[in-house]
């Protein structure tokens, strides 16, 4: 059955302005990369007998629908979401006055104005308006997936499932399902990811060779930010770079510290970039890129990390089995771990997150051609100076790993 749509199509929008083209996009399919994401989502909810989802975390309204507006305000502010039934209508509810901004986009048969309830924009009209939420659900529900009552919700706060409950609808939590839906990456979404990719590495040789001794972290790490805007990126998750003793331990964000000859600088990109891909790498440098044997003797053993694990991976391999065979941290850096060992990789960090031996049960799964993943390393002896931070990214091929970040390790 055919929807008709209540926006105006792609061939009526012409911007009149004159637009540069982005890297790669004269190679992209984008309505291949559109639909094979939706398909991917509505397999998931079939396969759970799943009415319909609604996504309002703005990574997966744009994972479904392609459909953007203002990601970072909506991730903390639940005033944009999606209807997707498995039959039906598929309808974005759009934040004030921005119906224009997704017209272009033929997947979405209707644009409607989302209903919030938040205190922040309701006030003393919050139990008004969540009604008035409620009973739109219900009756897209009604029209759209008869007596399957089962609906999706990724984000969602406590009264708004509350009161979904009360109205005879049984919540699921649709993480699981977008998750498991973004697994497995397109020949679109590999290109999408290059192309995010060469604007990460752009960024990164930027920040090597402006690395001198003076600078400030923040700084140096504001570089990496303008290379990611200026070329039509998106924003970066968290901001981790560091240097000296502060690269141990790990996880501190970048700083007004100012960086000293011959000190390491550690960091990881985390960029969602181009297309909304993310570029997730890391490397550390040294001002001066001369290494000192301590330096040496760390950066030495995280390559060690990665070359070993990533040569363990390949189509078929269960996640435990990997587990077992990983290489082994010594005991006085263990302390100092990484949260994972590897992650997969796609609009952003994604399932799976395969952790050290000794952190919580190790998930079910195996590794399958065209996941893509990032190896992770950490390497900082607990006490000890400093820290080196290594990160590369990957598809998983026929027989094993391709390597997709080709920025240089440095060398030895």
């Amino acid at each position: 059955m055919k929807f008709k749509r209540k926006i105006i199509p792609d061939s009526n929008y012409s911007p009149s302005f004159i637009t540069k083209k982005r890297l790669h996009e004269d190679e992209i399919d984008f309505d291949q990369l559109r639909s094979y994401r939706l398909s991917r989502v509505k397999k998931e909810l079939v396969k759970r007998d799943i009415g319909a989802c609604i996504l309002f975390d703005p990574v997966n309204i744009r994972y479904a629908l392609d459909s953007v507006n203002m990601s970072i305000f909506t991730m903390h502010n639940l005033h944009r979401y999606c209807f997707i039934p498995v039959n039906g209508p598929i309808i974005l509810f759009e934040f004030f006055n921005c119906e224009h901004l997704s017209k272009h986009l033929k997947l979405i048969n209707e644009i409607r104005p989302g209903i919030s309830w938040d205190y922040f924009s309701q006030g003393d009209q919050v139990e008004k308006q969540i009604k008035k939420w409620t009973n739109e659900v219900q009756n897209l529900m009604n029209r759209n997936c008869g007596k399957n009552k089962r609906l999706a919700i990724d984000v969602c706060n406590g009264p708004g499932v509350l009161a979904l409950n009360k109205i005879g609808l049984q919540i699921i939590d649709a993480k699981e399902i977008i998750e498991q839906a973004r697994v497995i990456k397109s020949k679109e979404e590999i290109q999408c990811m290059r192309a995010s990719l060469e604007v990460c590495e752009k960024g990164v040789r930027l920040m090597r060779n402006e690395l001198k001794a003076g600078i400030t972290e923040d700084e140096l790490w504001s570089l990496f930010h303008k290379t990611n805007i200026e070329n039509g990126g998106e924003w970066i998750e968290c901001r981790m770079l560091t240097s000296g003793q502060r690269t141990n331990p790990w996880m501190q964000e970048s700083s007004n510290k100012v960086i000293q000859q011959g000190e390491i600088v550690s960091f990881d990109t985390d960029m969602v970039g181009l297309y909304g891909y993310c570029a997730d790498i890391s490397r550390t440098f040294v001002e001066g890129h001369k290494f000192s044997s301590e330096q040496k003797k760390l950066y030495q053993m995280a390559i060690d990390q990665i070359n070993h694990n990533s040569e363990l991976i390949k189509p078929g391999l269960s996640f435990k089995e990997f587990v077992k065979k990983s290489w082994k941290l010594p005991e006085p850096y263990y302390g100092n771990r990484y949260s994972c060992m590897l992650h997969g990789i796609g609009l952003c960090d994604e399932w799976p997150m395969i952790k050290y031996p000794t952190d919580d049960d190790q998930q079910s799964g195996q590794f399958e051609k065209n996941m893509t993943v990032t190896v992770e390393s950490y390497i900082g002896e607990v006490g000890g100076k400093e820290g080196v931070k290594l990160e590369q990214q990957y598809m998983v091929g026929e027989n094993g790993l391709e390597l997709m970040s080709h920025h240089p390790l440095e060398d030895l």
